[in-house]
């Protein structure tokens, strides 16, 4: 060591490394090659590498190595549980979007598991002799098993969240459904006056697509569990012992508890990335809901006073610069950019997959950086949106009954009583007469008041068909 550095080598030759950091080599070179995006792999990606990395030591150490240094063992396991725990996070440096398939983040970890192993003996840095990254802690591995089996546990581990948290979207808008559901409004269609509904429908009606998006989710689990490891380069386990091929993913799964199962056929899964494609997709179905919803947020919502202001929404931040007063939807439109982000790198990531080329696919880095930032994308906009808005909604009632009285869904609500061209009629003679279709209906001695009432209560704005409907005869 000279001047705090020290010298490593590797087949393209020597480097000065910082002593006081734990990559080594490969990570410093990456550093070079790959300012691309800025930013490191997800951190959920890296706890799971911890994972992966201490399933594979500990499935070594049963099968004899390290048998005559029991301490270095020890050692390799206790700094793989470190990164599980999150504590060397800060030391995979490696840009995301890096070329060789994930190699410089795997080497990137070996790196630091190897070195942060040698301060745990009281060894120095680089002391690749007593602890190597390639040789300990990247035995009987490749890059191309164990990069997709740690995608693959970070993306369950953050389907898992992603689930907690539409769950809890889906609980607050049954909330709503029944602190609203005697609250008659306009349905629209088109965004024209339809017919009548309840507003507790309407919040409903939100809550069941995000239990169909919940269990969609729920079961994206399963593509995942099957994994290549322990197949090495391309699935046929070259340098890997038999032994440690078939026990290894029954460690993971042991430590995890996670149900990973070894693929039948290893070759296809190293090759084929296909199952990030379906998971991205049910992701993407996720935001198409999250997005809707909060459109229709930002509709009800819209005015105060020159607009449906149906619903009041949570006033978060001042809105303008320049407009004072003015208060924006800003949950519901941050919640919205976040579902445009995950439909578009759900394209990027469909791309990625497809790029694969006979026994690999080099671009598994960018299906990683989409995957993880979508799943955390959503969780994060789904909790949003229910701690920060729909917690937070207020009916404007009054507001909702003058929408009721004026508008022609009401007349439609008519129509079991009176029929399709009474009520057209009766649409048409009501603003010729500047009267609200009540008014008119009941100064006409179409219905009494009661009939009126009882046709656009809530009951029967909701209820499934209607009462005598049927064949009129002739």
């Amino acid at each position: 060591m000279e001047n705090g550095f020290r010298i490593e080598q590797d087949l393209l030759g020597e480097l000065q490394i910082p002593d006081s950091q734990l990559y080594g080599i490969h990570t410093a070179r990456a550093l070079v090659n790959f300012p691309v995006s800025g930013r490191p792999p997800h951190p959920e990606l890296i706890r799971a590498f911890g994972e992966v990395k201490l399933a594979c030591a500990q499935t070594n150490r049963a099968l004899g190595a390290w048998s005559d240094d029991p301490s270095k063992a020890d050692a390799i396991e206790n700094a793989c549980r470190e990164m599980i725990e999150g504590r060397l996070t800060g030391h995979i440096l490696v840009d995301l979007l890096q070329g060789g398939a994930g190699t410089s983040t795997n080497m990137n970890v070996n790196e630091v598991l190897a070195n942060r192993a040698l301060e745990l003996l009281g060894e120095n840095h680089g002391n690749y002799a007593r602890v190597s990254p390639l040789d300990d802690i990247n035995l009987h591995q490749s890059t191309n098993d164990t990069y997709p089996t740690a995608l693959k546990l970070a993306a369950i581990r953050l389907l898992r969240e992603l689930e907690t948290q539409v769950v809890r979207l889906q609980e607050g808008f049954q909330e709503l459904e029944k602190r609203f559901s005697h609250v008659v409004k306009v349905g629209r269609t088109q965004l024209q006056d339809a017919v009548l509904t309840t507003l507790g429908r309407e919040m409903g009606a939100y809550a069941e697509a995000f239990n169909r998006d919940r269990w969609r989710i729920y079961k994206c689990e399963e593509r995942l569990r099957v994994v290549n490891l322990g197949g090495t380069a391309i699935g046929t386990g070259l340098a890997a012992p038999r032994q440690y091929i078939f026990r290894v993913t029954e460690m993971l799964r042991a430590n995890t508890g996670i149900g990973f199962a070894r693929a039948e056929n290893l070759v296809e899964n190293t090759q084929n990335a296909d199952v990030f494609v379906e998971v991205s997709g049910i992701l993407k179905a996720c935001a198409a809901t999250l997005f809707k919803v909060c459109s229709d947020l930002r509709f009800m919502a819209c005015g105060p006073e020159a607009g449906p202001a149906e619903i009041s929404l949570p006033r978060r931040q001042p809105g303008s610069s320049i407009m004072g007063g003015k208060v924006n939807p800003v949950i519901p439109e941050s919640a919205s950019q976040a579902a445009m982000l995950v439909i578009g790198l759900d394209a990027t990531l469909t791309l990625a997959c497809a790029s694969g080329s006979l026994e690999l696919n080099p671009f598994l880095p960018l299906v990683s950086a989409c995957l993880l930032d979508s799943l955390s994308l959503l969780a994060n906009g789904c909790s949003i949106l229910l701690r920060h808005c729909v917690e937070g909604i207020e009916a404007n009632e009054e507001q909702c009954r003058k929408h009721v009285n004026s508008s022609t869904a009401t007349a439609t609500a008519l129509l079991p009583a009176l029929g399709y061209q009474a009520v057209c009629d009766i649409i048409g003679r009501a603003r010729e007469k500047n009267l609200s279709v009540r008014e008119f209906v009941l100064s006409e001695n179409l219905l009494t008041a009661a009939q009126f009432d009882d046709l656009t209560s809530p009951e029967a704005v909701c209820r499934l068909g209607s009462p005598g409907a049927g064949p009129r005869s002739s």
